[in-house]
């Protein structure tokens, strides 16, 4: 039995110090701006807009609420705050959009969206969930803001 038990020690350590391999391309100091794990991934938290419960159609309303949308979303990328955001196409769950944000809590995310008259008017309801992605998402954000030609 202890040679059994010797045997799988032997194979668990011997997968386990062969299982990895070390990045040849790894940069400490990048990986550290980014906050990244060993694995070059951190937790971010996703928010899906869904159609909320105001109904209103007055255009100048709706308007005001829409400039100011994209109002804090350009602040939240001014501040570091939000990585990914985006609009679905129409759908049958009513989902509307989806922000990455660079939050640690739900409270926190609660804060940086109080901001939003689409949120805050009930235009778009907002869920939360955990989300585990590559500490690298913010780089992308230099160069995505060199390739428009006009803002929506």
């Amino acid at each position: 039995m202890k040679q059994i038990f010797s045997f799988f020690l032997f194979v668990f350590f011997t997968v386990t110090v062969t299982g990895q391999t070390a990045n040849p391309n790894y940069d400490p100091s990048l990986a550290k701006k980014f906050g990244a794990d060993d694995y070059g991934m951190k937790s971010y938290i996703m928010v899906i807009l869904k159609t909320g419960s105001n109904k209103r159609t007055d255009k100048a309303f709706r308007d005001s609420c829409f400039a100011g949308h994209m109002k804090n979303i350009n602040h939240l990328v001014s501040i570091g705050k939000m990585v990914i955001a985006g609009p679905f196409d129409k759908n049958d769950k009513s989902y509307r959009g989806i922000f990455i944000l660079n939050a640690v809590t739900f409270a926190e995310v609660d804060s940086l969206l109080k901001a939003d008259p689409t949120i805050r008017e009930k235009i778009f309801d907002a869920e939360y969930f955990n989300w585990y992605g590559s500490a690298a998402l913010p780089a992308y954000l230099e160069a995505s803001d060199k390739i428009w030609k006009a803002k929506p």
